[in-house]
C-alpha cells in the first residue's frame, strides 16, 4: 500500500519513486504502510529554491495551481466558487487555480486583497494571465485612511457554494493583523454558516512548523504543497485543516531533505507487533502489572488494565493503593487484583505505574519499589507529578536501563520541564524532543496530534512522530489511563518501547475514529469503549496489516 493516493489521476507514488506532474493531487492516508515524512518551513524553503534552479521561472506555481484546480474539481460542491489571493505567493496560486477553473467553464470569482503593482513575480504573471483570461477579478485593499482595516463585503457578490483560501502560506511566521486576520475572521465565520472552505497550503494563520493558529482559517479540506508539515497534524493544525491531501507539485516524493517528524502510521509500527503462533500460552505474552488506584481512584488502573487485556498481554494484575482493595472487576475477572503490597513485581514483565496513584508518602514508596524493579515501564499521570517534585525520584528514573515510556499531558509536561503550558504547546516538537532527553525515555506528549518523541539506540531515524487519528471523543476521563494500559500490554509482550507508543498512540486514536465513525461518538464517548474498539481494529483484516 502507498501513503497516498490520487483519485483526480489514478496514479499513485511511493517511497523514491518521482511523482510527475499528472499526479496533480494525493491523498493523505493515516494507515498508510510507507513512512508518510514531515517537512518543516526551512526545509521546504530549500527544496523550492532547489526546484526554482532547475526549472524555468513561474513553473512551481503554475503546477500549483493546477494541482488545486483539479483538486477543486474533485472535492468542492457544485456552484459558483470564490478565491481569495493574499499579497504573496499563495495569492498566485489561487489566481493560477482560478484561471485553469474559468478556463474549463467553471464559474468562478477571484478577489486579489493586495495591490496588484506590489505582487512578487510569479504571482504577478498569475495576475496578468487570469486578465487576459477574463477571469471575474476584484481588487480589494484597505482604505488608505484607514489601512488595517478590511474593505466590506460587495454588496454584489453572489452566493458562493464554496471559498478558496489563498490568503497567506508558510512564510507568515507571527499572527495574522489588521486587515488579513479580519479576511480570516469572515472566512471562520463563512465555515460556522456551512459554506466549504478549502486551503491552499496550509490554512491562513496556522503555523505550519508548530501548528499555532491564532487567528487561523478553519478548513474543510487542505491541499498542501510539495510535502506535509507538522503544523497540519497538531495542536490547532487538525481543526484548521479538515481533510488533507499533498500536491507535490512534479518534484521527487518524498523530497530528498531532513524530515523534521513523520506521521505515526502503522509503517512506523506494524513489523513490530507481536506476532501469534498457535502454539502459545497465555506466558507467552507476557505479564503486565497496572500499579495504582488510591482511595476514590480505582477506576483508574481498572480502566488501564481492562485496555491491556484488549491488547494481548497474556496476564494482568492490578496493585491496588486503596485500602482494602477490590477483590474481583466484575466485568472483567480476568483480572488479577491486589492489595499493592502483595503485588510480586519481580514477576511481572512490565508495570504501568500512575493511574489514580495519587501523591502522598505511599505513592512515592510504590513508585521508588517500581523504578528499582528494573521492567520496562509506563509512567503516567500521578507518576509523573511525583517525578516532577521529587528530586531524589527524579534522579533514580533518570539512572534506570529498563526502557520507560512517559506519557505526560501538556499540563504534566510543564511540570516536568519546570515551565508553563504555553511554553510546552508553542512547541510542542521541541517540547517531546526534550523531555525524551531530559528523562532519557520515549515521550507520548498527548493532545491533539500527540506527538512521541523517541530515545536510545533503537530510536526510530528522527525519533519524532505525530499521530493522525483519534477525535475529539478522546477528550473525556479515563482515555489517558487506556492509553498507558495499551503501551503496557505491548511491552509486556515483548515491544520495543518506541514501537509500543507509536502502536498503541495509533490504535487509541483509531478506535476512537473507528466508534466515532459507528455514531458512538464523539460526544459521550467513554474511556471504557476504547479498548474493544482497539482490539477490533488490531485482529481485523485490513491493509495496513
Amino acid at each position: 500500500m502507498t501513503p497516498f493516493s490520487s483519485p483526480a489521476a489514478g496514479v499513485t507514488t511511493t517511497s523514491g519513486t518521482t511523482a510527475s506532474a499528472s499526479a496533480d493531487w494525493l491523498r493523505f492516508d493515516p494507515a498508510s504502510t510507507t513512512s508518510i515524512p514531515l517537512f518543516d518551513s526551512a526545509a521546504i524553503r530549500r527544496l523550492e529554491q532547489a526546484a526554482y534552479a532547475n526549472l524555468s521561472p513561474f513553473t512551481l506555481m503554475a503546477r500549483a495551481g493546477a494541482a488545486a484546480a483539479s483538486w477543486l474539481t474533485a472535492h468542492a460542491p457544485a456552484g459558483p466558487l470564490l478565491l481569495l489571493a493574499g499579497p504573496g505567493n499563495n495569492g498566485g496560486d489561487a489566481l493560477v487555480a482560478a484561471t485553469c477553473l474559468h478556463r474549463a467553464g467553471r464559474e468562478v470569482q477571484a478577489w486579489l486583497l493586495a495591490d496588484p503593482a506590489r505582487l512578487p513575480a510569479d504571482a504577478a504573471r498569475a495576475w496578468q494571465e487570469a486578465n487576459d483570461a477574463g477571469v471575474p477579478l476584484q481588487v480589494l485593499v484597505p482604505d488608505a485612511a484607514s489601512p488595517q482595516t478590511a474593505p466590506p463585503w460587495p454588496a454584489t457578490a453572489p452566493r458562493f457554494a464554496a471559498v478558496v483560501d489563498g490568503l497567506l502560506g508558510i512564510g507568515r511566521n507571527r499572527p495574522a493583523s489588521g486587515a488579513l486576520a479580519e479576511w480570516i475572521a469572515r472566512l471562520r465565520s463563512l465555515a460556522d454558516q456551512g459554506v466549504p472552505v478549502f486551503a491552499l497550503d496550509v490554512p491562513s494563520g496556522l503555523s505550519a512548523d508548530t501548528g499555532a493558529g491564532a487567528p487561523a482559517v478553519r478548513a474543510t479540506r487542505t491541499l498542501t504543497f510539495i510535502a506535509a508539515k507538522p503544523g497540519l497534524l497538531t495542536l490547532d493544525g487538525r481543526d484548521c485543516a479538515g481533510e488533507l491531501d499533498i500536491a507535490p507539485l512534479g518534484l521527487d516524493y518524498p523530497p530528498q531533505d531532513t524530515a523534521a517528524a513523520w506521521a505515526n502510521t502503522p509503517a512506523r509500527f506494524a513489523a513490530a507487533l507481536p506476532g501469534r503462533r498457535h502454539a502459545s500460552h497465555k506466558g507467552s505474552f507476557g505479564t503486565l502489572a497496572v500499579i495504582g488506584g488510591s482511595i476514590g481512584m480505582v477506576g483508574a488502573p481498572l480502566l488501564g488494565a481492562r485496555a491491556a487485556l484488549h491488547l494481548g498481554a497474556g496476564r494482568v494484575h492490578i496493585g491496588f493503593l486503596a485500602d482494602p482493595a477490590p477483590p474481583i472487576d466484575p466485568v472483567h475477572p480476568e483480572l488479577m487484583l491486589h492489595p499493592v503490597d502483595r503485588l510480586p513485581l519481580h514477576e511481572m514483565s512490565a508495570l504501568v505505574a500512575g493511574p489514580g496513584m495519587g501523591t502522598g508518602e505511599d505513592a512515592r514508596r510504590w513508585l521508588e519499589m517500581a523504578l528499582q524493579a528494573g521492567r520496562p515501564t509506563v509512567l503516567d499521570a500521578d507518576a509523573l507529578n511525583l517525578l516532577a517534585t521529587d528530586a531524589a525520584l527524579a534522579a533514580m528514573a533518570r539512572a534506570g536501563t529498563a526502557p520507560r515510556v512517559m506519557t505526560p499531558h501538556p499540563l504534566e509536561a510543564a511540570r516536568l520541564m519546570g515551565c508553563t503550558v504555553a511554553e510546552i504547546q508553542r512547541d510542542r516538537l521541541g517540547a517531546a524532543r526534550a523531555l525524551a532527553a531530559q528523562w532519557e525515555a520515549v515521550v507520548v506528549l498527548k493532545g491533539s496530534g500527540t506527538v512521541i518523541a523517541g530515545w536510545g539506540e533503537n530510536a526510530h531515524e528522527s525519533a519524532l512522530a505525530i499521530n493522525p487519528t483519534g477525535n475529539a471523543g478522546l477528550a473525556t476521563a479515563g482515555t489517558g489511563d487506556v492509553l498507558a494500559g495499551m503501551i503496557g500490554a505491548l511491552l509486556a509482550q515483548g515491544m520495543a518501547a518506541e514501537s509500543a507508543a507509536l502502536a498503541a498512540v495509533w490504535l487509541h486514536g483509531r478506535a476512537a475514529d473507528r466508534l466515532v465513525a459507528g455514531g458512538e461518538g464523539p460526544v459521550g464517548l467513554t474511556a471504557g469503549e476504547l479498548p474493544r474498539a482497539a482490539r477490533q481494529e488490531l485482529n481485523m483484516p485490513s491493509a495496513w496489516r
